[in-house]
């Protein structure tokens, strides 16, 4: 009998590795032959699963064809109306990208207090999620589009001072107003700097340099002396162009290793309605080249 059970449990190793291989070479395959225009779409409508909608709207989304009119009223109705919050977020993400400063009012919508209930209750009676990661992509996404609809704006500095409200919601926010060079966003970034979290506080203090073009620190009674002090028509006069923020990093050599998927990083940009008025990068020339990055978890 332990003779049977060792070869039995052999059996199931061998079988495991074969899936594990299989699905390597699988997804080596789908590098050299990625999903066509074709698949991605028939999986972003595929009504009767959730995870190949959300995996056709990321590839969508993240496609040099994706801002084509019908792919952004799915993004839309997706963004508004879909139930799967994962797919719900994939879509906001995707109309971030090629949305219009108007779809700013959808996703501050998004960010509206959770109904009662929690998370069960996928949304509030103002249109609001009550799951995490739709207003984190809503968050995100509000740094792409820009819109000075008094909604949009008080919307996203309120929820920056709800300190319910996910810690890294809440920087996303406050590096989103840096768009906003306004009283009210500098009242609302200065109450940031004493929440608890030093993410959130150096996140308002990058915000604050931004609307203001100067720095003082996480010291919130030196800003607030600032403010008092400096004549209203000259507090928001230096501040530097507005550039949505993007990850990047050096390539290094295990990059290259992997010789079908060398990482690509998109390059800031200035936000969808806001005035490019001289706009810099913030990372240095011989960096990767801009692309779109597909999501890490889209089929490979």
């Amino acid at each position: 009998m332990r003779s049977l059970a060792i070869t039995a449990a052999a059996a199931m190793l061998v079988l495991c590795s074969c899936d594990t291989i299989g699905s390597d070479f699988q997804s080596i395959g789908e590098k050299f032959a990625p999903p066509s225009p074709q698949e991605a779409a028939q999986w972003a409508v595929d009504t009767t699963d959730a995870e190949n909608m959300r995996r056709g709207t990321v590839l969508l989304g993240t496609s040099a064809f994706g801002g084509a009119a019908p792919y952004v009223k799915l993004y839309r109705f997706y963004a508004k109306d879909i139930k799967d919050p994962l797919v719900q977020a994939a879509a906001i993400t995707a109309l971030s990208r090629f949305g219009d400063p108007a779809d700013a009012l959808l996703l501050a919508e998004k960010l509206a207090p959770a109904a009662e209930g929690g998370e069960n209750a996928p949304t509030t009676s103002k249109g609001g999620s009550a799951f995490p990661k739709v207003r984190l992509a809503a968050a995100i996404g509000l740094q792409r589009l820009h819109n000075k609809d008094p909604i949009v704006v008080e919307t996203m500095w309120r929820r920056l001072q709800d300190e319910t409200e996910e810690p890294e919601t809440r920087v996303e926010l406050a590096i989103g107003l840096g768009q906003y060079a306004q009283d009210d966003v500098f009242q609302a970034l200065c109450a940031a700097l004493d929440q608890s979290e030093l993410s959130v506080n150096v996140a308002a203090r990058d915000s604050l340099t931004q609307i203001t073009g100067v720095d003082f620190g996480l010291d919130k009674i030196r800003w607030l002396g600032w403010y008092a002090t400096t004549p209203e028509s000259r507090r928001f006069v230096a501040q530097p162009p507005y550039l949505f923020p993007t990850f990047q990093r050096h390539l290094v050599f295990w990059d290259y290793v992997i010789f079908w998927d060398i990482p690509r990083w998109e390059s800031p940009g200035v936000p969808r309605g806001l005035a490019d008025a001289g706009a810099r990068s913030t990372y240095p020339a011989g960096s990767a080249q801009p692309a779109a990055v597909p999501d890490a978890t889209a089929p490979r």
